[in-house]
């Protein structure tokens, strides 16, 4: 079994998954079973599958659990910039929120290419 709190995707998730609820706790509550909860499980879904994909025992299975938080993270991604677009969110929380998801992505990617690379 793989310690999830050694891994750099998993600290970038769940600091993803903070900001984000801390943003949208700001925004407008007619938007609380809508945009905010769909963003909010998106946020989530990211670090939990990270978290049961190092509890599998094989690494086809550990792979695909990254891979489905790697599509919570584009889904993520998209999410934020439409509620930047509907003016939920200002330049400054969208940038700071995009940032971190960049670079979650990036290690997330990483770690996913590192892993079909092995043998």
């Amino acid at each position: 079994m793989r310690n999830h709190t050694k891994l750099r995707a998993f600290e970038l998730a769940d600091e993803v998954a903070i900001l984000i609820y801390q943003i949208t706790s700001r925004f407008p509550k007619e938007e609380l079973f809508g945009l905010t909860s769909q963003i909010r499980r998106a946020a989530v879904s990211v670090p939990s599958n990270i978290v049961e994909g190092c509890a599998r025992d094989s690494k086809a299975d550990y792979l695909r659990f990254l891979n489905i938080a790697f599509g919570s993270l584009r889904e993520l991604h998209y999410q934020v910039n439409l509620s930047y677009r509907l003016k939920f969110l200002s330049v400054q929380d969208s940038s700071l929120i995009e940032s971190k998801i960049i670079e979650a992505e990036k290690v997330l990617n990483g770690l996913i290419c590192s892993l079909r690379d092995v043998s």
